[in-house]
């Protein structure tokens, strides 16, 4: 360590022991010189003026810090080397209230020697030592650390530029191609043509190619993505390569759910795409739930964020006809459908979820993904190839008494030969019988059948600017399920969809609504006609059973 850098390190006030101090002019301007201290978790930059020393010091934290290079520039005579580091922290909007993530470059010229070799090896060396530093800081998540994604790592990019306003490849060549570059990640792009074109991909890719999968759309690529990996032979395997998500679509329910678990800001539009960028720099691997769902005559289905029957799933589909405007169109789907309130027919049954089963931790909490240390990028090309019982009461959120508003059921000894999952592909489902069975004692059948909306989440958000289940982390194993009973008024509705915007729904008192946490749920509607959707896709509208695998997948969370 050099002493000059720990006496002004001294000077500066911090408190962390400084491994890395020089002198350097700033890339771009030799007329200003600075003092750059490395601590193990800072970059301190101090402008060397004649200004009081608080006033030019920069101190940017490596949590906030996606990678750094050593470069030489193309100029045979210049003997000088460079490094620059890339942050994103946190910081105050320009004329609006709150903050965003905002890119700062940190680049300086080192020409202390004649010899440009040894000016590339120190300015190796503190590029080497940025990255390295910069990777022991993490955000813990729940009280825990998980591991991370080494570098470099081969990522598949998938992009759909259809979605959302059809600007994905433009947000790509904006944010996302010069971020990935920053932080050392090797991608490869590939743009998908048609519906079900990413499902069809990665069910036949050589996974071995890739150390990640990410999607630039809205929640419906990845849709496809968790089902093309567990529609195939090696699901098990398959499943556990991490998938990273960017907001490109209308909706983009993950994306914000991931930046909301980041303890970030609520942010939208390009913001949240740079947050969810930084998130997916940053390469933190944490588990994620998956929901299997069954239908009357389809094959089964993985679900990552919801199950939903009556006015949400009228909403998310009857406003694709507007899909050219963004997200507007989903507020222009809402007050149609509040003009022409609708009532659905049907028996809502689910297994609750115990306290202890909510609060264990399950054995996958930490996940680790190991590189190689050679990649090259690929072309599209070469991607083919080859119990205990519940009180009705517990976990419940209503305003009355719940114990009188559902009943319990005969018990029904299940057995393996009985399981609903019996030959297919994927995870068997433990809790769930064919759906032309009778359900097992220990459900609980809600007694109203009047409603004007079902949904099923497992993840915080439902749209950008929608926290629908505040309370939802990755995995904890469990399903939020909602339902509104008929009699609510628009004005009380309208109420609630402004409350949850905050996710303040559940703090409203309204009579109409129930919350309530399980492990499985079954939904047989007796109205003739409706919409169901699946991560905002539709489906066969008909009787749907589903239940939640816990830390089945994997997540880049950041």
């Amino acid at each position: 360590m050099d002493q000059r850098g720990a006496e002004s390190d001294r000077n500066t006030g911090s408190t962390s022991l400084v491994t890395l101090y020089g002198e350097f002019t700033v890339t771009g301007n030799r007329k200003v010189r600075c003092a750059v201290s490395l601590t193990e978790k800072d970059l301190i930059v101090q402008k060397l003026t004649s200004a009081p020393a608080g006033r030019n010091k920069l101190v940017l934290s490596l949590k906030d810090c996606v990678g750094c290079r050593a470069y030489r520039e193309n100029d045979s005579a210049d003997p000088a080397a460079y490094f620059a580091a890339y942050f994103y922290p946190a910081r105050r909007r320009w004329m609006m209230s709150g903050v965003s993530r905002q890119k700062v470059e940190q680049s300086f010229r080192l020409a202390a020697l004649q010899d440009p070799r040894a000016n590339h090896e120190e300015a190796e060396k503190w590029a080497r030592a940025v990255r390295e530093r910069s990777a022991r800081q993490q955000y813990p998540r729940d009280g825990m650390l998980m591991s991370d994604l080494s570098r470099p790592c081969r990522m598949m990019l998938l992009v759909n530029p259809q979605s959302g306003k059809g600007q994905a490849l433009t947000l790509y060549n904006k944010h996302i191609q010069q971020m990935l570059s920053e932080a050392g990640v090797l991608h490869t792009l590939v743009i998908t043509e048609r519906q079900n074109h990413a499902r069809e991909l990665v069910r036949e890719a050589d996974l071995s190619q890739w150390d990640a999968i990410a999607i630039l759309s809205g929640d419906g690529l990845l849709y496809e993505v968790i089902n093309g990996l567990l529609e195939r032979p090696d699901w098990e395997d398959a499943i556990q390569t991490p998938l990273g998500v960017l907001p490109g679509g209308s909706g983009n329910a993950l994306a914000a759910s991931i930046h909301h678990y980041s303890g970030a800001s609520p942010v939208s539009g390009e913001e949240l795409l740079v947050s969810c960028g930084f998130l997916l720099c940053k390469g933190l691997v944490s588990p994620v739930d998956l929901v299997s769902i069954h239908l009357s005559s389809s094959p089964r289905l993985f679900s990552f964020l919801s199950l939903a029957w009556g006015f949400i799933a009228d909403v998310d589909i009857e406003s694709e006809k507007y899909r050219h405007i963004g997200a507007v169109r989903f507020t222009i789907g809402t007050l149609l459908r509040l003009a022409s309130l609708r009532v659905y027919r049907g028996r809502l049954a689910y297994l609750p979820a115990t306290e202890d089963y909510s609060n264990k931790r399950g054995v996958k909490n930490n996940m680790t993904l190991q590189c190689p240390n050679q990649a090259s990028s690929l072309g599209p090309a070469s991607l083919l190839c080859c119990p205990s019982r519940v009180s009705p009461c517990q976990n419940t959120y209503h305003n009355y008494c719940h114990s009188n508003n559902s009943i319990k059921l005969r018990r029904m000894e299940s057995t393996s030969s009985h399981s609903a999952t019996k030959g297919l592909p994927g995870p068997p489902d433990s809790l769930l019988l064919p759906l032309d069975q009778p359900l097992p004692s220990d459900w609980v059948v809600v007694q109203e059948e009047d409603f004007v909306l079902v949904l099923a989440m497992y993840q915080s958000h439902l749209a950008e600017d929608l926290l629908a289940a505040p309370a939802a982390t990755l995995d904890e194993g469990i399903m939020h399920l909602f339902y509104i009973r008929a009699g609510i008024s628009r004005i009380a509705m309208l109420r609630l969809l402004l409350a949850m915007e905050k996710g303040a729904h559940l703090t409203t008192n309204c009579q109409h609504l129930v919350h309530t946490k399980v492990r499985a749920l079954r939904l047989e509607p007796y109205s003739p006609k409706g919409i169901m959707t699946v991560d905002g896709e539709v489906v066969e509208y008909g009787p749907v059973q589903a239940e939640v695998h816990r830390g089945l997948a994997r997540l880049i969370s950041g």
